[in-house]
């Protein structure tokens, strides 16, 4: 099990204070210290979940990433106070979340975090804004106030012509953006999410990627568990729950690469984890014909990149990258590519698309 932090400079945010909130805390840090899972079943025991120690702050997206079974559903259970762990700590601002009891686990999952469960769990007699009003009703608020503030979530997650559609007729995505609003109504601290991509198709993925990165954007702490490696272009930080190999490349990103002429960085059909902007020298963009041969693409010369779309969209390298002089690379994450060449947000995905950049692994 890794954790991979995918920034290097502190974050400066303006962090929102939930109101009414169950969690406080100076800085409201979430912090898991040496847990374990454990599942038994007659004389077999496992642990999904060994010593994973981690923190995140507000502002900031963590991905717990691996296949199924790995154990990432089982810690976002017990980070949402829904299930308790073997041994170690779990701490939001000053709760200690792996300690509560049954009354203070409700109280905690009131107010202290939001959960968008994989299959949403909305109410199917109840319109989108009934789904989340419902839970500011049941946390005290007058009728008007609950139905005012639904109505002001969903028309900000571009709902506003869906209020009164119940759940069987709104789509995959649209039930989603419920779910979302219905997590965030009281305003937590902490928003978990199991598997928010797995019922979208591909042209819903990008509107999840920027939903969540907004949300990490408003102050709150998000965690996602996912098996979808498109997440990683919001991610702050990953948890490998079951460490891979990606070819020579890791999540985390392995500096000045040195190629000789001749030498491959890339090779088409390899799975791709990072992008890489060329250093000094000359490099060719190839692509494999069915006859065996290569065409060349484009060249990239120092202080271009290479490599975007197959880390971007989680597809197999496009396209080969070779040297044709020594030259030297340097690999980054989808995040520090993002920092590093100022986009913000996920708009520049359209420009990636464009005929001039396919192909380029």
């Amino acid at each position: 099990m890794t954790v991979v932090d995918l920034t290097t400079d502190p974050l400066s945010r303006t962090i929102a204070s939930p109101s009414q909130s169950f969690v406080s805390g100076e800085k409201g840090l979430l912090q898991v210290s040496d847990l374990a899972i454990e599942y038994s079943s007659g004389a077999q025991t496992s642990r999904p979940v060994d010593g994973l120690s981690f923190t995140a702050v507000p502002g900031t997206v963590t991905l717990l990433l691996g296949p199924s079974g790995c154990g990432k559903t089982s810690l976002l259970s017990c980070l949402g106070a829904l299930m308790k762990p073997k041994s170690g700590s779990i701490r939001l601002g000053d709760t200690e979340v792996h300690g509560l009891d049954r009354k203070g686990a409700d109280q905690y999952r009131t107010s202290g975090v939001g959960i968008v469960f994989q299959s949403f769990e909305l109410l199917p007699s109840l319109s989108a804004t009934e789904n989340v009003s419902l839970v500011l009703r049941q946390a005290g608020a007058s009728r008007k106030a609950a139905t005012e503030r639904a109505v002001s979530l969903l028309t900000s997650l571009g709902l506003s012509d869906r209020l009164r559609h119940k759940p069987d007729q709104l789509s995959g995505g649209q039930q989603q953006r419920v779910a979302i609003a219905r997590a965030i109504a009281l305003d937590p601290m902490l928003v978990l999410a199991d598997e928010p991509t797995a019922h979208l198709d591909h042209g819903s993925v990008m509107q999840v990627l920027e939903l969540h990165r907004r949300l990490a954007d408003e102050g709150r702490i998000v965690v996602v568990s996912t098996h979808d490696d498109r997440m990683l272009a919001v991610a702050t930080q990953v948890i490998e729950m079951s460490p891979r190999s990606a070819g020579k490349e890791t999540l985390s990103a392995p500096g000045p690469l040195s190629l000789t002429t001749g030498e491959y960085l890339l090779r088409q059909g390899e799975p791709g984890l990072l992008v890489y902007v060329v250093t000094s020298g000359r490099v060719a963009v190839e692509c494999r014909n069915p006859d065996g041969s290569s065409t060349r693409i484009v060249e990239k010369v120092a202080g271009e990149y290479v490599g975007e779309v197959a880390p971007l969209f989680g597809l197999p390298r496009s396209a080969s990258v070779v040297a044709i002089e020594p030259s030297v690379v340097e690999g980054m994450t989808m995040a520090e590519f993002h920092r590093r060449f100022g986009i913000t947000d996920l708009t520049f995905n359209s420009r990636l698309r464009s005929p001039e950049l396919a192909g380029q692994g």
